[in-house]
């Protein structure tokens, strides 16, 4: 009997751990499902970044924000507190826009650039935040191509001057895979409603009508593009066209000349910037990052898969999905 007992115990406290857990992991799957907690008059109370100091200042009060933008710029690239990447730069936007005790962002840029529009939607959304707010961008190894378009809503950039940037271009891309086909003895068959419908299909070669229609898309957004650097930095728009918005890539030095940004230097120097500014000679400087929390690390082993080996020898590069329109310098193309 007494063992008995013994075991009943043991089985009633492995069920209520069992059911413990169970909530727990319920919950944070309720929270990283719904994106955050809702305020009792019902409006969502979105998460929001923490702040990590990076240089103390004499005026605890005043605050610098750092605020990074790394990798491709796409909206289906994964984000830390919203769906992408493009959901979570404008939420850090808004966090500091509304905090009274921020006087000015740097945006500490190491990116490629990537897709157009998401490019686009990050350059207004900065414009915006600088018409209440100055906004300093720093090019760290890397700000080329829809990053330089993102940074021209900005109020003043800088970088290194071995930093690579500019490729002021647009491409499409897409692979011919005709010859392949015929070689392993494949057909592409095709229905479609229209001639242009299947444009950029790689069975076969493209006519030259569909040629002039896919460069004349390209050219609408390299038209969009020039112009807003040429109105943001002050530029000859004609000039620019006749010299470096050629899709070249500029070192950080070449850029100054080009006047494609307004200073080098290091990222303490786009501090000291911000602080100017921001009329804030001394504020601290803080970085906006995303902070595990123990609710946040449930939720991932909620989502956790089985794990499975694969081979990647491409790991690591960008993805371009054919069709659709990137700002990337040129060695991405395939």
């Amino acid at each position: 009997m007494k063992k008995s007992g013994c075991a009943i115990v043991v089985l009633f406290l492995v069920l209520c751990a069992s059911l413990f857990a169970n909530l727990l992991l319920f919950l944070a799957m309720a929270g990283t499902a719904g994106g955050g907690a809702f305020t009792s008059s019902g409006v969502e109370n979105l998460p929001r970044f923490e702040e990590v100091l990076l240089e103390e200042g004499d005026d605890t009060e005043d605050k610098i924000v750092v605020i990074p933008l790394t990798g491709i710029i796409a909206n289906g690239s994964p984000g830390q507190l919203g769906e992408d990447m493009v959901t979570d730069f404008k939420r850090a936007l808004d966090q500091a826009e509304e905090d009274p005790k921020v006087k000015a962002v740097v945006i500490s840029v190491d990116s490629p650039g990537g897709e157009i529009t998401a490019s686009d939607v990050l350059y207004n959304r900065l414009k915006q935040f600088t018409e209440n707010k100055p906004a300093v961008v720093y090019f760290n190894s890397l700000g080329a191509s829809g990053a330089y378009y993102t940074a021209c809503g900005a109020d003043y950039i800088m970088c290194n001057a071995t930093t690579f940037t500019g490729s002021i271009g647009v491409i499409i891309s897409t692979l011919n895979y005709r010859e392949l086909f015929g070689k392993i003895g494949l057909e592409s068959v095709v229905f479609k409603s229209g001639k242009f419908k299947d444009m950029l299909n790689g069975a076969r070669e493209m006519t030259p009508e569909e040629k002039a229609y896919v460069e004349g898309l390209v050219m609408q957004g390299y038209n969009r593009f020039v112009g807003i650097v040429a109105q943001s930095r002050g530029l000859d728009e004609q000039a620019l066209r006749n010299g470096v918005a050629d899709g070249r890539i500029l070192s950080g030095t070449d850029a100054l000349e080009a006047k494609l940004v307004n200073q080098l230097g290091y990222i303490e120097d786009a501090y000291a910037k911000a602080r100017e500014l921001g009329d804030a000679p001394d504020a601290e400087v803080v970085e906006y990052k995303y902070v595990m929390t123990f609710a946040s690390l449930l939720g991932m082993f909620g989502e956790a898969k089985s794990p499975s080996i694969k081979v990647d020898l491409l790991e690591g590069a960008p993805r371009l999905q054919p069709g659709r329109v990137y700002l990337l310098p040129p060695f991405f193309a395939p």
